[in-house]
């Protein structure tokens, strides 16, 4: 990748000097973040180009603590003789701030501990990926979805996108980090025509930090038709009890319905159905939940938080019992807690011994759930409903795909019913989880 060698110290120069105008500006303290990024967008539709995007952005946030109030702001000019200006406007508008005791930076104690592990988030060979190369990826994922697709197929878009970024974020009670990554994303979606007039449009994109981690682009665009061919027919059926499979790329769809009622903010507003769980088991003893910031090129690795905490791994849901809550800076001086974290990395289920074609033919009558349209969970009541799409099978042979059907529970139930974790874990997310299969769920239909 490539990157001038001294840019990490043209960013402490920088960040230096804002911070040395701001506390003679007045404020008490001040957090400054610097970052710089290159993106490249590529789609194409029906063979030929249709957007083609670069940018180069960079940005400089900074946070100002004055007299018990607060104020941030962003700016994409790093040049002194306009930051000066930037810097007395963002201490005037601090000053009208409603004062706040709670806002401020943290104790440098919680700095102390960070990793010195390399993340491996920087792909070296990012630099050898030229337009050619871009375009070439995008017509063969492409090709590989049409020719799966047939003379079903109405329309397909394929597209590349990639990014590099670089990061520096200090502050004036000691904390400093950095960090320089990269993103790369393929993929195509597919709208082909079935019955009537229905026309259902499916996906599958693979996002990865290094480009040798991405399976080959025929397959992408073969699991892409695959997955929209499997939206052919989809039809109700009508509302029973039965097992269900959440697919592995799709748990975190609901499992997400538990994160927001962990933080701080949720458990101090009083709008948390988890406020009063933790140590207890709510859930089946087969639901573990890891935040793991250390995997090797893990789209969440990360060495320190938002708030200059160093990761860690930690349980947060340990056989079913809430072990953890998600308590940033802000909210830890609110609620009088100590702080954990108020961010996650990489999330993990892990994994069980059988694959999902095996657990199938064990389970009767079952829904794989593979998707899903719209819903909603309620962070105060653990109430949930989601729309679904997914496939019918019977004694382990394949039915009929699902379409139009809901499933609604109270999380402090439904993970419960949590029978069997696969040995499948969907390694392209920060929520690297296995299919989960559940027994007795009422799946809503006609």
């Amino acid at each position: 990748m490539s990157y001038k060698k001294d840019q990490q110290q043209e960013f402490r120069e920088l960040a230096n000097w804002v911070i040395d105008q701001t506390k003679q500006a007045g404020a008490n303290d001040c957090k400054v973040s610097i970052s710089k990024r290159r993106s490249v967008e590529i789609n194409y539709r029906d063979r030929k180009p249709e957007v083609i995007k670069e940018a180069t952005t960079q940005g400089l946030y900074l946070e100002v603590f004055i007299n018990k109030r607060f104020a941030g702001k962003s700016t994409p000019d790093f040049r002194k003789s306009t930051l000066s200006g930037f810097i007395s406007d963002l201490i005037e508008n601090a000053k009208i701030m409603e004062e706040d005791p709670f806002r401020t930076l943290p104790d440098p104690k919680y700095y102390a501990g960070r990793s010195e592990k390399d993340l491996q988030l920087a792909d070296p060979d990012f630099q050898q990926l030229t337009p050619e190369n871009r375009h070439a990826m995008v017509k063969a994922v492409e090709n590989a979805c049409l020719e799966k697709g047939g003379d079903k197929v109405i329309s397909v878009e394929a597209g590349e996108s990639d990014d590099t970024y670089e990061d520096f974020v200090k502050t004036s009670n000691g904390f400093e980090g950095s960090s320089r990554g990269t993103y790369c994303n393929i993929g195509a979606s597919m709208t082909l025509q079935d019955e009537g007039d229905r026309r259902p449009n499916g996906y599958h994109y693979i996002t990865c930090r290094y480009r040798s981690d991405l399976p080959s682009l025929q397959e992408v665009g073969i699991e892409a038709a695959n997955r929209t061919f499997d939206l052919m027919g989809g039809k109700k059926i009508a509302t029973e009890t039965l097992p269900v499979i959440l697919e592995n790329r799709g748990a975190a769809r609901v499992l997400s319905g538990l994160l927001n009622p962990m933080s701080g903010g949720s458990i101090q507003q009083k709008r948390s159905f988890l406020a009063d769980k933790k140590g207890q088991q709510f859930g089946s003893k087969l639901l573990t939940v890891q935040d793991d910031p250390f995997l090797p090129r893990g789209l969440g690795s990360k060495l320190y938080d938002d708030d200059g905490f160093p990761a860690r791994k930690r349980d947060l849901i340990l056989e079913g019992s809430l072990n953890e809550f998600l308590i940033d800076w802000y909210y830890s001086q609110k609620l009088g807690w100590e702080p954990t974290s108020g961010s996650i990395s990489n999330l993990i289920i892990p994994p069980g011994t059988r694959s999902v074609d095996e657990i199938i033919k064990d389970l009767g009558r079952c829904i794989l759930i593979t998707g899903y349209i719209g819903g909603n969970s309620n962070s105060t009541t653990g109430d949930f409903s989601l729309g679904i799409i997914g496939k019918l099978y019977d004694k382990g042979q394949f039915v009929q795909n699902v379409a139009e059907m809901n499933i609604a529970d109270n999380h402090l139930n439904f993970w419960n019913k949590l029978v069997e974790v696969g040995n499948d874990p969907w390694i392209y997310s920060q929520a690297r989880f296995p299919s989960l299969v559940f027994d007795g769920i009422v799946v809503s239909g006609i």
